[in-house]
């Protein structure tokens, strides 16, 4: 079939007839299917359910520190799973606090202490006369977006390269607005983009020079280890080691979690940073908490045994998912590439494909998909405000449903984004 672009009026009239009938067809189905969010399918969950069974009436409960992981302390976690993240991130236990199940937990927790304390000894951002600002590559993480619209902090847009954000933008900012106190990183598999920061990308961020004392990467590497092929592994440079050679030890905090290793809801999650940050975030901890549940970070110490079991268990992952992946990626290929209409990532790991429809399209594509029966992302999610200025971007997430309903819930996407490009043509 011809371009879109190429046809006349009467061929996209047809063209208009034709999938209006499809689409009937579809919304005749009555389906419930969901490519909402990035939430691991059952058949990945069931790969943990063995964890269950680690810890039992029979079980020693000491961790090797000799303490009873049943009853309070260890403000900072156990040193079983400390040393499985540190090998897996390349930190010290020192630079590494182990928190509950979610890293969103622990960066909203990062900006309110901001807000209410300060960044060490920094005048806390609650008190100034006007609103702090984040920088915000986009497309980006809506709940990244969330927190700081919360917090009434003012949210800048940065565009993203192939390599990662626009860095002469940012470099530029944070060089001469002290307002400024933060930019959201997604720095592997960018969500949604999948983007993979280059080096020279990382150390651009590590040297950057801000004027606010109390600026901070919030660098939530939340797909360290989330490969899709084992032969084509995306691989970052270590933030914090780059940090530390440039002279800004204290400048970014990273987090990281296993919400999509073992149990989203009742996974281990970290902040890794300075000793310096580590130090002074424990002192307020101290007050907010009389531990996290060490009882879980043993259970995942001794399922996953060292980081290698980690290792191996996410080949697992990406055996059930790179499928389901492949399934969208081939349907968008097969059904959207001949048209120009859009462009998509191919990504190499992390949880989401990134849609590019025609400009002035996304939102229409995505109530279409929802009265077929079809939950995406809102469109302009992936923006501040939920304000995408082209309207063009939608996040697929193909994680979630069986490969049978992916197969479906893709063949109803796509016959959407077709009926409303049409209209949009039509309309100009």
């Amino acid at each position: 079939m011809k371009p879109y672009l190429q046809m006349t009026k009467d061929q996209l009239q047809q063209q208009k007839q034709i999938l209006q009938e499809t689409y009937q067809q579809l919304q005749d189905q009555g389906l419930k299917l969901d490519m909402s969010r990035g939430k691991p399918g059952k058949d990945q969950l069931d790969l943990c359910l063995p964890m269950l069974e680690v810890l039992n009436t029979t079980s020693n409960y000491q961790s090797e520190s000799g303490i009873d992981v049943r009853n309070y302390g260890n403000l900072d976690g156990i040193v079983e799973i400390k040393r499985i993240f540190c090998e897996i991130m390349g930190c010290r236990e020192k630079q590494l606090i182990i928190y509950g199940n979610s890293s969103l937990n622990i960066m909203y927790d990062t900006v309110a202490r901001s807000m209410i304390h300060g960044v060490l000894g920094s005048t806390p951002w609650c008190k100034y006369q006007t609103p702090v600002k984040f920088l915000c590559p986009v497309p980006g993480y809506d709940r990244h977006f969330a927190i700081t619209e919360q917090f009434g902090i003012e949210m800048i847009n940065v565009p993203m390269k192939e390599d990662g954000p626009d860095m002469d933008m940012v470099e530029e900012l944070v060089a001469k607005d002290e307002a400024i106190k933060g930019i959201w990183c997604v720095p592997l598999y960018a969500n949604p983009e999948g983007t993979i920061y280059s080096d020279a990308v990382v150390r651009r961020f590590a040297a950057l020079k801000p004027a606010a004392k109390d600026f901070r990467i919030y660098w939530d590497n939340a797909y360290a280890i989330h490969h899709l092929y084992e032969d084509k592994q995306g691989k970052i440079l270590n933030i914090l080691e780059e940090c530390e050679k440039a002279g800004n030890p204290d400048l970014v905090y990273e987090f990281c979690s296993t919400s999509k290793i073992s149990f989203p809801g009742a996974g281990v999650a970290a902040l890794i940073a300075s000793e310096k940050n580590i130090q002074s975030i424990l002192q307020y901890m101290t007050i907010q908490t009389i531990g996290h549940d060490k009882l879980n970070e043993l259970r995942h110490a001794r399922f996953f045994q060292n980081a290698n079991g980690v290792y191996e268990h996410m080949k697992k992952h990406a055996d059930l998912i790179r499928p389901k992946f492949e399934t969208v990626l081939n349907t968008l290929d097969k059904e959207l590439s001949e048209l120009e209409i859009a462009t998509w990532s191919k990504p190499l790991g992390g949880y989401f494909i990134s849609f590019h429809a025609m400009e002035g399209c996304a939102k229409r594509i995505v109530e279409y998909a929802k009265k077929a029966g079809v939950v995406m992302t809102p469109a302009g999610a992936s923006y501040p405000y939920g304000l995408d200025p082209k309207d063009e971007n939608i996040r697929i997430a193909p994680t979630l449903p069986t490969k049978e309903e992916l197969e479906l819930a893709t063949k109803v996407f796509v016959t959407c984004v077709k009926l409303a490009t049409v209209e949009k043509l039509l309309e100009k």
